[in-house]
């Protein structure tokens, strides 16, 4: 019969190491944002035409604008 779990020796765990790629975020901004933006973008774009659609319904898009990097 095999031990209970939780009990006996403790599994030695391994550390995880910190990825080597560079990951990034973004801010999700609806479409009044867009439509006001300085710098357009292709994405923010097609979200705006999509959202002046009637009946639309949206969540928002990333702005590549509001990139920021992960630590």
């Amino acid at each position: 019969m095999a031990p209970p779990k939780g009990k006996g020796k403790a599994a030695a765990k391994k550390k995880k190491e910190p990825s080597s790629r560079i990951q990034y975020t973004m801010r999700i901004v609806e479409s009044a944002t867009c439509a006001v933006c300085k710098t357009p973008c292709a994405r923010g774009m097609r979200y705006l035409e999509k959202m002046s659609e009637p009946g639309a319904v949206g969540k928002g898009v990333p702005c590549i604008l509001t990139r920021k990097q992960i630590h």
